[in-house]
């Protein structure tokens, strides 16, 4: 079971953790020798189900959860109730959330939590990294970009890196000194990853890149991005001349465009970024040349899970939120929780999330042991991405006219919701890859 310890008893490789009411830093571990095997036993069996919970968002729920993991999102829950639910709308107003924050969630152990301890990461499992994705959208704030920067682009670098680039980076990124973004996205290619055109040619022993990217998340605040390019424009297919660059900001011919005003995710800066002749070294390369598709190929389903796992929770989210405003907001002399078509249409979304809630927690598990493949993840983007979309559509018009009005966090919760069919790929490509695994060869 994974415990918080304090480094001197322990002797182990820590994270520093933010201790509330203290003005002195505790070093604590947030290891997991989780075991899903173990879940049948006394104490898991007694962990009621999302379903049969008072409220969607209790602690001490589901059965793949431990009661470290419960001690652990206590703790997450206050850093996001205390460091980020009341600066959430000057980040709207800026468009972008404080640095301060960053490295408040570095020194709490809130980034890299999935990343091993033996690269400069948390060394906790994915279930510890679960809670915060599940906490960051239960306390309705989609501004600080955690999720992409600790299990999206950290992965790719602890993974196919150097020594010298994980050394260099991850320690960093870990403590929120480093901010990471990957950049895929083109005008002309989105979810087609092999419609890329920015190109990297040898020079020499250097590369150099040119093109540009959009709807970079975290791009305008990155210190490092992941940079997907072609370097082989003579490849039999698109996938075999693909590689991934790190490029540092600050780095010569590289600059960031404007932060993008998008209807949704506005705390969250995204924007454009121009690669005009940037040099770069070797060892700038991230793993080996022309293999870059199949690293995305191999990274995307952690990054769908994400989407997936953050959605069914954001319809947690409004669900009691809906929930707590038909039990107060009276119509006709009674609350509006009397009338039998509000009281239908709360069992219907409640089915739906529970059901959405038991295939995601079974993916998590499956991740968890190496054996999520790439269309389950898949059909887990899709359907808890659409699934949230309904319950922010349902559960707004549930709030009536005060749910149009951004004061209220079902509006706010509306438009951060469209997004997620569309990023990770879009659910129309999502349903392109789960067809291939029905009718495609064997």
């Amino acid at each position: 079971m994974f415990t918080l310890e304090v480094l001197k008893k322990s002797g182990l490789g820590m994270k520093s953790v933010c201790l509330r009411g203290r003005q002195a830093l505790s070093v604590l571990n947030v290891r997991t020798q989780h075991t899903h095997a173990q879940h049948g036993n006394t104490q898991a069996s007694f962990r009621p189900e999302t379903s049969t919970a008072k409220t969607l968002m209790d602690i001490g729920t589901r059965r793949i959860f431990s009661e470290e993991h419960d001690l652990f999102r206590q703790s997450v829950r206050r850093f996001f109730q205390e460091e980020v639910v009341p600066y959430h709308s000057q980040w709207e107003k800026a468009g972008e959330v404080s640095r301060d924050v960053w490295e408040k969630a570095g020194q709490q152990g809130l980034l890299g939590v999935f990343t091993p301890e033996e690269h400069g990461g948390i060394g906790g499992d994915l279930l510890s990294a679960a809670v915060v994705w599940e906490e960051q959208m239960y306390c309705n704030c989609s501004g600080p970009g955690f999720s992409l920067h600790s299990e999206i682009v950290m992965p790719y670098i602890s993974h196919y890196g150097t020594k010298r680039q994980i050394d260099r980076y991850i320690p960093h990124m870990t403590a929120g000194k480093c901010i990471g973004a990957i950049a895929m996205t083109e005008p002309g290619a989105g979810s087609d990853i092999q419609g890329v055109k920015t190109y990297a040619r040898k020079d020499g022993s250097d590369w150099i890149l040119n093109g540009n990217k959009v709807f970079i998340s975290n791009g305008w605040m990155s210190d490092l991005v992941v940079v997907v390019a072609v370097t082989n424009r003579d490849a039999k297919t698109a996938a075999h001349g693909i590689s991934l660059f790190l490029v540092e900001n600050g780095t010569q011919g590289f600059h960031k465009g404007r932060k993008l005003e998008k209807i949704g995710l506005k705390a969250q800066d995204t924007a454009e970024l121009f690669f005009e002749d940037v040099r770069l070294p070797a060892d700038a390369l991230l793993g080996q040349v022309n293999k870059g598709f199949y690293y995305l190929m191999n990274e995307l389903p952690q990054e769908r899970l994400i989407i997936a796992v953050m959605a069914i929770a954001s319809c947690e989210f409004m669900f009691e939120e809906t929930r707590n405003y038909v039990t107060q907001r009276k119509a006709f002399g009674k609350t509006i929780s009397h009338l039998q078509t509000v009281q239908h249409k709360l069992a219907e979304l409640k089915t739906e999330i529970c059901v959405g809630r038991a295939f995601i927690d079974s993916c998590l598990q499956l991740h968890a042991e190496k054996r999520l493949d790439s269309s389950t993840a898949s059909m887990a983007k899709c359907w808890a991405s659409d699934l949230q979309n309904k319950v922010a559509s349902q559960c707004l018009q549930l709030h009536g006219g005060w749910g149009y009005m951004w004061e209220y966090p079902i509006a706010k919760a509306f438009v951060d919701s469209r997004i997620q069919p569309i990023y990770g790929g879009t659910n129309e490509i999502m349903k392109e890859l789960i067809a291939r695994s029905i009718v495609g060869p064997n």
